[in-house]
């Protein structure tokens, strides 16, 4: 079993940053792929970005340009650098880890 705790959620003002973290604890025996979900609203949940083991990375369209993800391989975890937050990324954000296991998620409100 592998566990991910999730932190760094909170309420910011739109244009604001906030920083997320996610980390991954348990039976870990190889670097695996991260990836960060959401689910806002009445949405269903969707992709915003995955980094590889390699530390390649893609993002969902929304967010390009204005998130970052990064992780540290010594320490297991993975953040998500998010800049000029928009209304629209309030949601609750969730960790991936090698596809299968899921964080408790953070909630992120971004309001005026």
């Amino acid at each position: 079993q592998v566990q991910l705790v999730e932190s760094g959620g909170g309420l910011v003002q739109p244009g604001q940053s906030l920083r997320l973290s996610c980390a991954a604890s348990g039976s870990i025996r190889s670097i695996n792929r991260f990836a960060w979900y959401r689910q806002g609203p009445g949405k269903q949940r969707e992709f915003v970005a995955g980094i590889s083991s390699g530390g390649t990375t893609d993002y969902a369209d929304s967010v390009r340009g204005r998130f970052t993800i990064s992780r540290d391989n010594a320490k297991n975890t993975v953040y998500l650098q998010m800049n000029s937050l928009k209304a629209e990324d309030t949601a609750v954000y969730y960790c991936n880890w090698a596809y299968i296991y899921w964080g408790q998620g953070t909630q992120v409100t971004v309001s005026s």
